[in-house]
C-alpha cells in the first residue's frame, strides 16, 4: 500500500473514530506533536532539535528508547537517526532517554488488531489506525512484538532529517548564506569555500529556531549506513567485558536485597522466623513485603544467603499443584462454551470431514521460563519528592504508573534511568522486581537500595511461556490436503499479563491462535479454533507468544496431512500459498537448501513455514540419525521484511533465535509439583550446547513494501522443521515439546 494512501485513510479515519467511540480527540490532537522531552532543564547554549537529537558543546546526543537486550536496539535506532542527520556512529553518544509520551510506539497497533497482516482491506487499516491512535493517548511506551525496526525505520530518520537542515538554517543566519548553498557531513555544515562548522558549535543559534519540518528522506542510493553492515555501538564493551548492565549499578551508600516470596505463585505468606539471620555477618535488616520477606545486607551475597536461611510459611497455589493436574484443565477447554475465537472458517469443515479416512493428532507445548543470563535486578532510591529508579525495562511508562501509585507521587517525580539488559526474551515487560524494591526503598528512605534475585528465585519466579495443547483433524484427496480443522488450547497470556498491571483485556485473546489461524494457505476446507482455558499458574510474552506453540502445532499438523496424501512438503506448501512475499520465502529456503536434491542414508530434511509479526519465514533443517542420536546438521532461513537495515545483525539475531528455538525444543521444559516450578537453574533448564549447534545460513528478503522486526519471527518454524526433519530421517512423528522426552540428541 502506497504511503500516501496511508496517510489519507488516517486522515479521514481518525477523526472518525473520535466520533464514534465518543472522544473528542480528532485528526489534529492526533496529529499534534508530542512535548519534547528533552526541553525539560536543558543547559543553556544546548539544543534539541526533537525528541531524538541533542546537541551542546560537548558533543552529540542520540536519544535511542527502545530498550536494548542484547538485540541491537540502541545501535539500529542510533543508525536511523545518523542516517539522516549525516554523523557517523562513532561521533555520537546513545542515550535511552527518559520515559515519555513522546516515545509511543507507532508500530504496536499492526499486530494489535484482529486482522490477519496480510489483510489490507479498509476495515482492517481502520482498525490499526484507531488502535494507533489510542496508542499515542495512552503514550505506550513499549519496546517488544518485534516492533523496534518497523517503529523506528521512518521516524527516526525523520527526526535526524529535521534536525540537519534545522542546524544548517542555523548555520544560514550564523553566515549569511542561502540554505541551498549549503551542506552537511561528518557532523558539520559545509560552506561553498571548504570552512565547514562542527554542529556543536551551531546548537546555540539552532536552540532559538523552530524545527524545519516538510523535509524529503533521502533516496535509499544515497545511504551510508542503512542496508550496510555496521559496527554496532556497543561492540567494543561487550568485546572487552566493559559493558554495565542494570545487574552492576552501583551507587554510594548503598544497600543490598534480596527477596523470596511464595513459589506457590499467587498464594500467600502466613508467616515467617526470621531470628536466624539475625546476627549473620553483613545482614543490616529484615523487612516484609507484598508477598514475601526480604533482607537488607552489605552486598548480594550475603543477602541472599540470609534471605534462604529465612523459615516462611507458605500457602497453597490457586493453581492445580502437579504439572498433570495442568494439562488436565487444557483437555477440559476443547469444550464449544469456552470457545475465545473462530476467525479462520473457510468452506465446509465439517462436511469435509466426515468422509472416511480421517487423520487426528494431538501436539503438547509446555510452560517454558525466560531464563535470561543476567539475573533480574533493580536499583530504587526514595527521595524526599522524587523517587530514582535504574533498572533494564521494556515497559518504562507502566513502571513510572506503577510506582507512582506505590508511592503516592506523581507520575513525572518518577525517574527511571534505563538500564541495557543481559537478555529478557520477555521477561522485562514485567516489572515485580522494580516494584519490590520500591517497596523496600521506602522503608528506607535516601538509601539507595539494590534489589537482585538470586538465580532460583528468578526461575522458580517466572511468569513463563503459556502452556498449551492443539488438537487437529483433517483429509486429503487426490494427492492434495482438503480439510485441516486445528483447535487451540491455552490460558489467556494477555489477560494474565495485564492483570498484573490492573488492567482488563477486552474481547477475545487474539494470542491463544496467533501463528495458525493468519497463516497464507488456500486449504479448500480450513479452520482454526481457539479454547481458551482457565487461569492457571502465571504466564506472559516470551519470545514469539501465542506464535511460539502455535507455528509448532499448525505446522506440524500440515506435514502429516501433506505426508498422508503422497505429496512433496516443499511443493504442496507452495502450491498452497496464495501470498505473494510467503510464497517467495519459501521458494527461497528451497533454492537455498537444494530441496529435493539426495541425501545421505539415514539423513532428512523439513520444511516449516510461519507468517508472525508480519513476516513469512520459512525455513529447512537437515537432520541425520547417528548411533548418538539425532544430529543437527545445518539450518536454512529466508525472512521476508521488507528492509534489512543492518545485514550482519540480522543475520546475528537469526541465528541467536535459531539456536534459542531449537534448544528449547530439544531440551526445555517448565513443570509444576506442590504447587512449585521444578527447575531451578541452568543446570535442570537446559539449552542447546554448542557442540550441538549447527551451520545456519540466513537470507533476508526485500520483497515487501511493508519494514518488519525479525527478533521473534524465526522462533515459532524452528520447533516444526526439526519435528519434520526428525520425521524425515526416522519415520518418527514428535507432536511434543520437549522431543528429549522421545529422542536422543547427538
Amino acid at each position: 500500500m502506497g504511503r500516501a494512501r496511508t496517510i489519507a485513510r488516517r486522515s479521514f479515519l481518525v477523526g472518525s473514530a473520535a466520533i464514534a467511540g465518543g472522544v473528542a480527540f480528532g485528526y489534529y490532537a492526533y496529529k499534534r506533536p508530542a512535548e519534547n522531552p528533552l526541553l525539560d532543564g536543558l543547559a543553556e547554549g544546548a539544543a534539541a532539535l526533537t525528541p531524538y537529537v541533542k546537541i551542546d558543546g560537548s558533543g552529540i546526543t542520540l536519544i535511542t528508547p527502545r530498550a536494548d537486550s542484547g538485540q541491537g536496539a540502541y545501535s539500529v535506532q542510533a543508525a536511523l537517526i545518523a542516517e539522516e542527520l549525516d554523523v557517523t556512529l562513532d561521533q555520537v553518544t546513545v542515550d535511552p532517554g527518559t520515559p515519555s509520551p513522546a516515545y509511543y510506539n507507532t508500530a504496536l497497533a499492526a499486530d494489535a488488531a484482529p486482522f490477519r497482516p496480510t489483510d489490507e482491506r479498509f476495515v482492517a487499516e481502520s482498525a490499526r489506525n484507531v488502535i494507533d491512535v489510542m496508542m499515542k493517548f495512552l503514550g505506550m511506551q513499549i519496546t517488544g512484538g518485534s516492533t523496534t525496526v518497523p517503529d523506528s525505520y521512518e521516524k527516526l530518520r525523520m527526526a535526524g532529517a529535521v534536525a540537519r537542515e534545522t542546524l544548517k538554517r542555523a548555520a544560514a543566519q550564523q553566515t549569511g548564506l542561502d540554505v541551498a548553498q549549503l551542506k552537511t557531513a561528518q557532523g558539520q555544515v559545509e560552506l561553498p569555500d571548504g570552512r565547514v562548522i562542527p554542529y556543536t558549535d551551531l546548537a546555540p543559534m539552532a536552540a532559538k529556531l523552530t524545527p524545519v519540518t516538510g523535509v524529503a528522506l533521502r533516496d535509499p542510493s544515497t545511504w551510508r549506513l542503512v542496508g550496510k553492515s555496521m559496527q554496532r555501538t556497543d561492540i567494543i564493551a561487550k568485546s572487552t567485558g566493559t559493558q554495565a548492565y542494570g545487574i552492576d549499578f552501583e551507587m554510594a551508600g548503598m544497600l543490598h536485597a534480596s527477596v523470596r516470596t511464595n513459589p506457590r505463585r499467587g498464594g500467600v505468606m502466613n508467616g515467617f522466623d526470621a531470628s536466624a539471620v539475625q546476627n549473620m555477618r553483613g545482614v543490616v535488616d529484615v523487612v516484609q513485603i507484598t508477598g514475601g520477606v526480604a533482607v537488607l545486607a552489605d552486598n548480594t551475597w550475603r543477602a541472599i544467603q540470609a534471605v534462604e536461611a529465612i523459615e516462611i510459611d507458605w500457602g497453597p497455589a490457586p493453581y492445580p499443584a502437579e504439572i498433570a493436574g495442568h494439562w488436565q484443565a487444557l483437555s477440559d477447554s476443547f469444550d464449544a462454551a469456552l470457545r475465545d475465537s473462530r476467525r479462520r472458517d473457510t468452506g465446509d469443515v465439517d462436511a469435509a470431514l466426515s468422509g472416511a479416512n480421517l487423520i487426528e493428532a494431538e501436539y503438547r507445548a509446555p510452560y517454558l521460563a525466560h531464563a535470561p543470563l543476567e539475573p533480574t535486578s533493580a536499583t530504587v532510591l526514595v527521595g524526599e519528592d522524587r523517587i530514582d529508579i535504574w533498572a533494564g525495562t521494556q515497559i518504562p511508562r507502566l513502571v513510572q504508573r506503577n510506582v507512582a501509585a506505590l508511592t503516592g507521587l506523581d507520575m513525572e517525580n518518577v525517574h527511571v534511568h534505563g538500564q541495557v539488559m543481559g537478555g529478557s526474551f520477555g521477561l522485562r515487560l514485567e516489572d515485580r522486581a522494580i516494584r519490590e524494591a520500591t517497596e523496600i526503598a521506602l522503608q528506607r528512605p535516601g538509601v539507595p537500595i539494590k534489589l537482585t534475585y538470586s538465580r532460583e528465585e528468578d526461575t522458580t519466579h517466572d511468569d513463563t511461556r503459556q502452556i498449551a495443547m492443539a488438537r487437529g483433524r483433517g483429509t486429503v484427496r487426490d494427492g492434495r490436503v482438503e480439510a485441516f480443522d486445528l483447535g487451540i488450547a491455552m490460558p489467556s497470556i494477555i489477560a494474565s499479563q495485564m492483570g498484573r498491571q490492573g488492567l482488563t483485556m477486552p474481547g477475545p485473546d487474539m494470542q491463544i491462535v496467533a501463528g495458525a489461524w493468519d497463516q497464507p494457505f488456500a486449504i479448500p476446507n480450513y479452520r482454526v479454533s481457539g479454547y481458551r482455558a482457565p487461569e492457571l499458574a502465571p504466564i506472559s510474552s516470551w519470545r514469539a507468544v501465542g506464535a511460539s506453540t502455535n507455528g509448532f502445532f499448525h505446522d506440524v499438523f500440515l506435514d502429516e496431512l501433506i505426508h498422508a496424501a503422497g505429496a512433496d512438503p516443499m511443493a504442496e506448501r507452495i502450491r498452497l500459498c496464495w501470498h505473494d512475499p510467503s510464497r517467495k520465502a519459501l521458494e527461497a529456503v528451497a533454492e537455498m537448501s537444494n530441496w529435493g536434491s539426495a541425501l545421505a542414508p539415514n539423513t532428512g530434511r523439513g520444511v516449516a513455514f510461519c507468517l508472525s509479526f508480519g513476516v513469512p519465514t520459512a525455513e529447512v533443517i537437515e537432520v541425520t540419525a547417528t548411533d548418538d542420536g539425532i544430529r543437527i546438521d545445518k539450518v536454512w532461513v529466508a525472512a521476508e521484511v521488507g528492509r534489512v537495515v543492518d545485514p550482519d545483525m540480522f543475520e546475528n539475531v537469526v541465528q541467536g533465535g535459531i539456536i534459542w528455538a531449537l534448544g528449547h525444543a530439544m531440551n526445555s521444559e517448565v513443570t509444576y509439583f506442590d504447587g512449585q516450578i521444578d527447575q531451578r537453574n541452568y543446570y535442570d533448564f537446559e539449552g542447546m550446547r554448542h557442540d550441538q549447534t549447527p551451520l545456519i545460513e540466513v537470507r533476508g528478503l526485500e520483497n515487501g513494501d511493508a519494514v518488519r522486526g525479525i527478533g521473534e519471527p524465526m522462533v515459532p518454524p524452528a520447533s516444526a522443521a526439526l519435528s519434520n526433519a526428525i520425521f524425515a530421517a526416522t519415520g518418527q512423528r514428535i507432536r511434543e515439546m520437549p522431543m528429549n522426552r522421545f529422542i536422543d540428541f547427538a
